[in-house]
């Protein structure tokens, strides 16, 4: 019997994550309530401090803004 592969939405794991840095409970029982591997709240938690300085990155919303210009001028054209 296989089990099938879960998927977790980006809301879901940020919320976890916020819960676990923001010490309201302990990795163990935020992984047990919510019926997670512990080593599958560490990654995410390990990902989310990693990429947290993105949040902050002004390179990343230009580069957005020109994107989203040149798919209008596609549009118009």
């Amino acid at each position: 019997m296989s089990r099938s592969r879960r998927n977790f939405s980006a809301e879901f794991k940020t919320n976890l994550v916020l819960q676990l840095l923001k010490g309201e409970k302990e990795l163990n029982v935020l992984a047990v309530e919510n019926d997670i591997q512990p080593n599958l709240l560490r990654n995410w938690k390990k990902e989310f401090l990693a990429n947290a300085s993105l949040a902050f990155d002004n390179k990343r919303e230009d580069n957005l803004r020109e994107k989203l210009a040149e798919e209008r001028k596609e549009k118009a054209a």
